[in-house]
C-alpha cells in the first residue's frame, strides 16, 4: 500500500480534540489541550465527548469512534489530537473510518495507547500520523519545536528527529526504513490482528511506562517469538519510565543489548520517546535513517 503524507498545518488551522482512549482526570486539563493548542497557532475545535466520563473511557465505544470518524470526515477539520492515552484505543479499531481518512489524509497526532490508532492507520490506509504528546500534556520547548517541525507548514520535510545526545548505540551500523512502533505493549496486542503494521523493513521504536523489566522481557520475546524482530531494519528504544524504585536500569540495559543482537540489526537506546517531559515526534509511515552509531535519527 502507498504511504500518504497529510498536508502541513498553516497558523489558524482548524485542529479537532479528541479523546478516544481514557477520560481526562484533572479540572484543567481540558484548558490545558486548548491551550497548547493555541500556542501552536492552531484554533480548537472541542468535540462533543472529549471532556466526557464512562469508567476508565471518556465515552462509550460508539461515541468515541464517533467523535473521532466526525473529526476525520470534517473538511473543515486539518488534522486530530488526541487529549490523552489511558485505554480504550483498541475496542474501537473496527469502527474507524479509514477510507475516509484515506480520501482526505489528515494528522493524528498522540501516543501512548494511541499507538493502537497510529499502527491501524498504517495498516489499514497507509497515511502517515505522528507519534508525539497528546494535547493535555504539559509540552517542553523542545517537545512543542519537535511537534510543529513535523506537522507545520514551513518546516523542513526531511525533518530529523534528533540526535540523542544521551542515548547508547547498542549494536552499530545504519539502517532505512518505514517507521513503525509506539508503545511497546501496544505494539505487542495487535500482533495476529488486522491492525497490526508490517515490520517488513521497518525501523521498530518502542517505548513504555509501568512496566517492571520481567514483562518488558515478556514482551519483547513476543516480538521474537513472532519473528517480528526477525523482520525489521533497526530498532529504537525510547524511555521505559516509572518501573519502580527495586529496578535496576543495567538489568534493562542488558535484555535491550540482548534483544538487538538477537535481531541482529542496528540499534540505540534511551532515545527522547516516550512517557518524558522532552519528546521527540516522529512520524509512523514515513522512510527513515537510523544511524545507531551517530546516535541519529533522520526522516528521508
Amino acid at each position: 500500500m502507498s504511504r500518504l503524507s497529510p498536508p502541513r498545518l498553516s497558523p489558524g488551522a482548524r485542529v479537532a480534540l479528541v479523546a478516544p482512549a481514557g477520560p481526562l482526570t484533572r479540572d484543567d486539563d481540558l484548558a490545558h489541550a486548548v491551550a497548547n493548542t493555541q500556542a501552536l497557532g492552531w484554533e480548537p475545535v472541542l468535540f462533543p465527548h472529549v471532556n466526557g466520563c464512562h469508567g476508565y473511557l471518556s465515552g462509550t465505544d460508539e461515541d468515541r469512534a464517533t467523535d473521532l470518524n466526525d473529526a476525520i470526515r470534517d473538511d473543515s477539520v486539518d488534522a486530530v489530537w488526541c487529549v490523552r492515552g489511558g485505554y480504550g484505543v483498541m475496542r474501537i479499531l473496527q469502527r474507524v473510518d479509514y477510507e475516509s481518512l484515506r480520501r482526505r489524509p489528515k494528522a493524528i497526532i498522540g501516543y501512548s495507547d494511541i499507538t493502537a490508532l497510529h499502527l491501524a492507520i498504517a495498516a489499514r490506509c497507509g497515511v502517515i500520523s505522528f507519534h508525539g504528546p497528546v494535547a493535555r500534556g504539559a509540552l517542553t520547548e523542545f517537545s512543542r519545536a519537535s511537534l510543529a517541525s513535523a506537522v507545520n507548514a514551513g518546516s523542513d520535510s526531511r525533518n530529523q528527529c534528533g540526535s540523542a545526545l544521551h542515548a547508547q548505540t547498542l549494536r552499530s551500523g545504519r539502517a532505512t526504513g518505514t517507521l513503525i512502533g509506539g508503545n511497546l505493549a501496544l505494539v505487542c496486542a495487535l500482533i495476529g490482528t488486522p491492525f497490526a503494521a508490517s515490520m517488513d523493513g521497518a525501523i521498530l521504536v518502542l517505548e513504555d511506562v509501568n512496566e517492571p523489566v520481567y514483562r518488558i522481557d515478556r514482551l519483547l520475546r513476543q516480538l521474537l517469538l513472532s519473528d517480528s524482530l526477525g523482520r525489521v531494519s533497526g530498532i529504537v528504544f525510547g524511555s521505559f519510565t516509572e518501573r519502580g524504585e527495586t529496578e535496576d536500569s543495567a538489568q534493562l540495559d542488558s535484555l535491550f543489548r540482548e534483544t538487538a543482537e538477537a535481531a541482529g540489526v542496528p540499534c540505540m537506546s534511551n532515545a527522547p520517546v516516550g512517557h518524558i517531559a522532552d519528546q521527540w515526534t516522529f512520524p509512523i509511515g514515513a522512510t527513515a535513517l537510523l544511524d545507531a552509531s551517530a546516535r541519529t535519527l533522520s526522516i528521508l
